[in-house]
């Protein structure tokens, strides 16, 4: 039994280590020069010869002890940093500072982020006998559960800086799954979490030394079938396979694995299935700019001392949030400056994300003075990166997405990549050894 899997981006990458891992015959094709997709680590250097990490997509990994011996496997715990514990504080802005999020039951009663109404409303959840009518979006859930004011500084810029997006438009069951059944099993999403809190309680926070990259690097090393620079052209169903044709020559295999963005998806799917194609079509992806911002320690006066701070939409704030980079990991820029990395755009702000980079640097510059009292007049560094498409949306119009994905596995052709049951790094490497462990099954099964 021979797999084709097109893109090299974290989930094709780990689908294919899986595979070599079980002796799965494979080959996995990119149309890019590098692996790892949205995954991109840089060292930048600054005016003075300093060096700076800046993560130009996903900025750490949330795993549990599984992935963590995952990695071990691939021989890369010597590489891992950990977040330092400072980070598990979050920030939003509210009435014109940066106001920690509660961590507990102890900061959120005897706190002043929420009002009593507000923590009358999440005491009272416990016996909010509702339901959750299908295609319910996440603010809906929220605010028939809880009320307006934690779906405005809770859950809006969290859904913004994790998902790009708007809670008014993704769909709680894509999303975050697991409150539809904490509802559904202990009639509470608050019984739920208190029932749960030990398992979430393992998942760390972690990266690599010389950044995210190092995964997909890693990966593509321990893998031997892997053509780079190689788009794929055009797929035609066989009698027997997947006909893969490319510039470089043909390959016809028993199953096709598409690991690639739902653009990319929707154009070799077209001539086969173009109701699918057209779905694909349909599929949201906000433009995001990152923003690298370097200042000398000194020069600001916010302690930093969290994650970082992330803006409800609400306050009108011209970036989407920012991570304070240096605060959450050691080594990512000298010890008397702090790296500051800034979101821009996503779906409530989509607008900003396109302005021209002086525009775009300069309301950062101000933004970011103004908040947390840095006297600068400018950074040290900056860098801007643009995504165009950055988070696929689970709203809606995913629904008919995920039914026709899952249709099309009985003719050998499956569907992993972010767009399906997941968007974070660590859901795309549990849904590709998923998926590896299902095929792999099947070819022993072939034998017999």
């Amino acid at each position: 039994m021979s797999i084709g899997i097109i893109g090299a981006g974290i989930s094709g990458l780990t689908l294919a280590y899986e595979l070599e891992r079980n002796g799965i015959d494979y080959h996995i094709w990119e149309a890019a020069d590098q692996p790892g997709g949205y995954i991109q680590s840089r060292w930048k250097t600054g005016p003075y010869g300093q060096q700076y990490l800046c993560e130009l997509g996903p900025n750490s990994l949330l795993g549990d002890a599984s992935l963590l011996q995952w990695l071990d496997e691939l021989g890369l715990t010597p590489e891992l940093v950990f977040s330092r514990p400072v980070s598990k504080a979050r920030y939003v802005f509210r009435k014109g500072q940066y106001r920690q999020l509660p961590a507990g039951p102890a900061s959120l009663l005897f706190g002043s982020f929420f009002s009593w109404k507000t923590k009358l409303a999440i005491f009272r959840e416990r016996n909010n006998t509702t339901l959750s009518p299908d295609g319910e979006t996440l603010d809906a859930f929220f605010r028939r559960r809880f009320n307006n004011e934690l779906v405005d500084y809770a859950l809006t810029p969290f859904v913004a800086g994790v998902y790009a997006g708007e809670p008014s438009q993704l769909l709680v069951s894509e999303t975050v799954p697991v409150l539809l059944q904490f509802e559904k099993n202990y009639g509470s999403v608050l019984r739920g979490l208190i029932k749960n809190q030990s398992a979430s309680g393992r998942r760390q926070s972690f990266s690599f030394r010389n950044g995210m990259q190092t995964l997909p690097n890693t990966l593509a090393a321990n893998v031997t079938n892997l053509s780079l620079n190689t788009p794929v052209e055009r797929i035609d169903r066989t009698g027997d396979g997947w006909l893969v044709e490319t510039a470089s020559g043909n390959q016809t295999v028993d199953e096709l694995v598409l690991a690639v963005g739902t653009d990319a998806a929707a154009r070799l799917l077209a001539s086969h299935y173009a109701d699918f194609a057209n779905a694909l079509r349909q599929v949201v992806y906000p433009p995001m700019t990152v923003i690298h911002s370097t200042y000398k320690r000194a020069d600001v006066k916010h302690p930093l001392n969290g994650f970082g701070g992330l803006n409800p939409s609400i306050e009108g704030c011209f970036a989407t949030g920012h991570i304070w980079s240096s605060s959450v990991f050691d080594g990512r820029c000298p010890h008397n400056e702090v790296l500051i990395t800034t979101m821009v755009g996503g779906q409530t702000n989509e607008r900003n994300a396109y302005l021209a980079d002086d525009v775009l640097a300069e309301n950062v510059h101000t933004e970011l003075a103004s908040s947390f009292g840095i006297r600068a007049d400018k950074p040290l560094f900056r860098a801007i990166t643009r995504w165009p498409r950055a988070i696929p949306q689970y709203n809606a119009q995913i629904i008919d997405v995920r039914r026709r994905a899952k249709a099309l596995e009985n003719e050998g052709l499956r569907m992993c990549a972010n767009w399906l049951q997941g968007v974070s790094v660590s859901d795309c490497i549990g849904k590709a050894r998923q998926v590896a462990n299902q095929l792999s099954h099947n070819s022993l099964i072939n034998k017999f």
